[in-house]
């Protein structure tokens, strides 16, 4: 991995009386990442396209208002658990624990105040920025004082690499991803016409409001294999029925990834590499995206006009005992890592 990042910050206003930063994490060849302790938040990603122009590919807003106000999670680090828990409940060690239910009755991506909404210590250093949370024992209904780090490094390869440590003094339950929204073309086109590629055989079978089933499935004509967005959705002059479907990963290892999934877009030439450690991907096309602010094209965003693909545990792992466990317990240490590799067709 070669890094020869240079990182700087500044002052970016204030939240419940915490002094928030924006940060940016700059390459050898002027690629950079921009990012914040609001939410342990990327900001933006400024990469070249297939002609050498440099522009953003992640939906984000050019100030702080545009976070406090935000409710589709754009950029955040999801927590204590991505995604959804079925009735906001699950049960642990014979006690069942009653979540904040912020999603009809479920909760989603760790209830009301989830992480994408707090203030996050950081620390530079030559491994790159580091952010920091303590979420005290019941926070959202969960068990346990749980202790968070979220690494960011950017090299000189375009890689955005992400790491989750956690660890808690009572057994818990933890769950964490980056909610980026990709959009890789050039002139703020929807996502209909990128190409995807998930390397998954199966996918969990979805039930009533996203809640998984508890079957796990071939993925069949949901399979994504040089497929564009637009030929798995439903489009009609009445209305545009997108995805959120979560897809089992079985992409080869690359030291110690999988290969997840690849994204691209033709007009521009650019490419999205994805690798992880964890088990699955949810692939969610921004139905319900929208913003009361205006985003790094100009206008407030819209249905489609980003990409979510978000690699994590199973939703509502805690409450099918086939998924893999998602327990955390004390003494142990929470470790899973996202790699975004930027690049040209």
């Amino acid at each position: 991995m070669s890094n020869t990042t240079n990182i700087t910050w500044q002052e970016w206003g204030d939240h419940d009386g915490e002094p928030v930063c924006l940060f940016k994490m700059e390459n050898a060849h002027g690629a950079y990442v921009e990012l914040t302790n609001y939410g342990a938040t990327l900001v933006s990603a400024v990469v070249p396209d297939g002609y050498g122009t440099y522009g953003n590919v992640v939906l984000g807003f050019s100030s702080l208002q545009g976070y406090l106000d935000d409710d589709c999670y754009i950029g955040s680090t999801i927590g204590r658990y991505a995604n959804r828990i079925g009735g906001g409940s699950f049960e642990l060690d014979d006690t069942t624990w009653h979540l904040e239910k912020n999603d009809g009755e479920n909760t989603n991506h760790g209830g009301n105040n989830g992480f994408n909404s707090r203030i996050f210590k950081y620390a530079i250093t030559a491994e790159g920025l580091f952010f920091t949370i303590q979420s005290p024992d019941g926070d959202g209904g969960y068990p346990g004082t749980l202790e968070l780090t979220v690494h960011y490094i950017w090299t000189d390869l375009n890689e955005l690499i992400i790491s989750y440590y956690a660890s808690t003094d009572k057994r818990t339950v933890a769950n964490f991803t980056n909610h980026a929204y990709f959009n890789l073309s050039n002139n703020g086109a929807k996502i209909f016409d990128h190409i995807l590629t998930v390397h998954a055989a199966t996918m969990l079978q979805n039930g009533t409001a996203y809640i998984p089933t508890g079957l796990i499935e071939s993925v069949g004509s949901k399979g994504f294999s040089g497929t564009t967005i637009r030929s798995k959705m439903l489009i009609n002059e009445i209305n545009i029925t997108g995805l959120n479907e979560c897809y089992v990963l079985s992409g080869q290892l690359v030291n110690a990834h999988k290969l997840a999934a690849e994204l691209t877009e033709k007009k521009s030439g650019r490419k999205l590499e994805i690798f992880t450690t964890y088990p699955s991907l949810i692939v969610y096309t921004g139905d319900y995206l929208q913003s009361k602010h205006s985003g790094c094209k100009g206008e407030q965003y819209s249905p489609f006009d980003g990409l979510c693909l978000e690699c994590q545990y199973y939703p509502d792992s805690p409450n099918h005992l086939n998924f893999p466990s998602t327990v955390l317990n004390p003494g142990d240490t929470y470790r899973e890592s996202i790699i975004y590799k930027f690049g040209t067709i």
